[in-house]
C-alpha cells in the first residue's frame, strides 16, 4: 500500500511537473473520470425508473413518484458535506475506491425491488436515498483531483473530471430505456415484466436499470484501488479544513454554484417529468437525455474558457444567458394546457443546460484562484517559507471549498423538481417556479460582478 502514497508533490514546480508530475496527475484523472461517471448514473437513475414504475404494476401517486425522483439529490447533497472533507482524511485513492464500491448497494437493490410489484414504497424510498451515494462522490472526486494539478491547469482538469463525470446523467437517461427492453443478463437477471401499451403487450426488464451498472462499478472500484495515488501533503484533519466556514468567499461561491451546478442537476432530475406534464403527447425519455448531455459536454469548455479569459468574466455572462434561457422557456410553454411549441421549448432548455455546464466549469476555476490569492496576500513580505505555506494552505482550503460548494449546489437537484411540482399544484403550471429561477440568476449576476468581475473588484479571478 505504501507504494500508492506519494510523499512529495509540487505541481507548481515546472521541472517536477514535466518530469513526473504530469503523468501521475493524468493517470489519476483518467481513473477518476469513469468512477465519477458511474456515480452520476446511479445518482440520477430514478429520473428514468419513476417514469416506468406505473407500467410494471406499481400504484404510486404522482406526488410519490416526484419524491422518488427528488430524494437522491437531497441525500446526495447532504452526503457531499461530509464527502467534502474525506480525501484529506482518508486519502484520494482509498476514498475513490470505497465510495465507488458503495454504488453496488443501490444498483443491486433496485434490480431486486422492481421485480416484485408488492415491494413497499418505503423500500423504494430507502433505495432512492442510497442512490445519494453517487451524488456524494462528486465532492470527494473534485477535491482529490484539485490537489494533482497546477493552478494554470486546474480549470481544464476539473472541467474534464466533472464534465465527463456529468455525462453519467445523460448516459443513464439514454442507456436505461434501451437495456430495459431486453434480457441483457439472461436468466441471472430475472424474469421480465409484462407491460400493456395501446392494447398490445410488451416485455420489460426494469431490473436492468440497476443491474447494468454493477460490472462497471466493480471494475472501476478495483482500478481506483490499484491505480490511483494518495498524496501525503494533502493530509488534513477536519479541524484544519473547517477554517473555510469562516471564509466569506466560501459562502459566496456556494451561492454561485447553486446557480450553475444546482441548475444543471435540478433541470436534469426534473426534465423528464416536466416534459411529460407540459407536453403529454411527447415521449419524454426520447429527448430528456439531450439536456444533461449538452451540459456535461460544455463543462470542460467552461473550465478551458475560464483558464483563458478568467473565471469571473465567463461566470458573469453565463448567468445572463441562463436568465434569458428561462425567459425563452416561458415563452414556449403551453398556456392553460393549450398551444406551446415543444421544439422551441427543447431548444431553450438545451441553451439553459449548455450555459449551466459552462458556468459549472468557470465557477470551479474561480475557487482555487480566489483562495490562492487570498492566502498569498496574507503572506506577502513574510519570506519564502511563509509563501510556500500559503500555497499549501490555499490548496487545502480550495479543495474543501470545491467539495462543500458542490454539496450546497447539489440541493438544486431536489428543489428544482419540487418547485415544479409545487408550482403546478398551486397555480396549474410551472411558470411561478421559472420566474423564481430568473430572480435567483439576477442575484448571481450581481454577486459575480461586484466581488469578482468588475474593474477594481476586491477579488478578481
Amino acid at each position: 500500500m505504501a507504494s500508492h502514497v506519494i510523499r512529495h508533490w509540487n505541481p507548481e514546480d515546472p521541472a517536477f511537473w514535466s518530469k513526473e508530475g504530469r503523468a501521475v496527475a493524468q493517470r489519476n484523472l483518467w481513473l477518476s473520470i469513469p468512477a465519477l461517471t458511474l456515480a452520476f448514473a446511479v445518482w440520477m437513475v430514478w429520473s428514468v425508473v419513476v417514469v416506468n414504475l406505473p407500467a410494471v404494476g406499481f400504484r404510486f401517486s404522482t406526488n410519490q413518484l416526484f419524491w422518488l425522483a427528488s430524494l437522491p439529490a437531497l441525500c446526495g447533497a447532504t452526503l457531499r458535506i461530509f464527502y467534502s472533507f474525506a480525501v484529506p482524511i482518508f486519502g484520494g485513492r482509498r476514498w475513490t475506491a470505497i465510495s465507488t464500491a458503495s454504488l453496488l448497494l443501490p444498483s443491486i437493490g433496485i434490480g431486486l425491488a422492481v421485480q416484485n410489484p408488492e415491494t413497499p414504497y418505503e423500500v423504494f424510498v430507502l433505495l432512492a436515498l442510497l442512490c445519494g451515494f453517487g451524488g456524494g462522490n462528486f465532492a470527494s472526486s473534485m477535491s482529490n483531483i484539485s490537489f494533482f494539478f497546477p493552478k494554470a491547469q486546474k480549470g481544464t482538469a476539473l472541467g474534464l473530471n466533472a464534465g465527463l463525470g456529468n455525462l453519467g446523467v445523460s448516459l443513464v437517461q439514454f442507456v436505461v430505456p434501451l437495456v430495459i427492453t431486453a434480457g441483457v443478463f439472461g436468466s441471472i437477471g430475472g424474469q421480465p415484466q409484462i407491460v400493456e401499451k395501446a392494447g398490445t403487450q410488451t416485455l420489460m426488464w426494469l431490473q436492468n436499470a440497476g443491474y447494468i451498472w454493477v460490472p462497471f462499478i466493480a471494475v472501476s472500484a478495483l482500478a481506483a484501488w490499484f491505480g490511483m495515488n494518495d498524496l501525503s501533503e494533502a493530509k488534513a484533519s477536519f479541524a484544519d479544513q473547517a477554517v473555510i466556514f469562516k471564509r466569506k468567499h466560501n459562502w459566496l461561491m456556494c451561492w454561485l454554484y447553486i446557480g450553475t451546478f444546482g441548475s444543471f442537476i435540478g433541470y436534469s432530475a426534473g426534465f423528464p417529468l416536466l416534459i411529460k406534464s407540459q407536453f403529454p403527447g411527447v415521449n419524454a425519455l426520447s429527448y430528456a437525455w439531450l439536456g444533461p448531455l449538452v451540459g456535461a459536454l460544455t463543462r470542460p469548455v467552461g473550465g478551458w474558457l475560464a483558464d483563458k479569459l478568467g473565471g469571473a468574466r465567463v461566470t458573469f455572462w453565463t448567468f445572463i444567458v441562463m436568465g434569458l434561457g428561462v425567459l425563452a422557456v416561458l415563452a414556449f410553454l403551453p398556456k392553460g394546457g393549450q398551444g406551446g411549441n415543444f421544439t422551441l421549448f427543447l431548444i431553450s432548455f438545451l441553451l439553459l443546460f449548455a450555459a449551466s455546464g459552462v458556468g459549472n466549469g468557470s465557477t470551479f476555476r474561480m475557487i482555487p484562484v480566489i483562495f490562492l490569492t487570498e492566502r498569498t496576500r496574507e503572506a506577502a513580505g513574510k519570506g519564502p517559507a511563509a509563501q510556500e505555506q500559503a500555497v499549501r494552505d490555499a490548496n487545502k482550503e480550495a479543495a474543501a471549498v470545491l467539495g462543500f460548494s458542490s454539496a450546497i449546489g447539489a440541493y438544486g437537484g431536489f428543489f428544482i423538481p419540487k418547485s415544479y411540482g409545487t408550482s403546478i399544484a398551486m397555480t396549474g403550471g410551472p411558470e411561478a417556479a421559472l420566474y423564481l429561477f430568473i430572480g435567483f440568476y439576477i442575484t448571481c449576476v450581481l454577486i459575480t460582478w461586484w466581488y469578482y468581475s468588475r474593474k477594481n473588484a476586491p477579488m478578481p479571478c
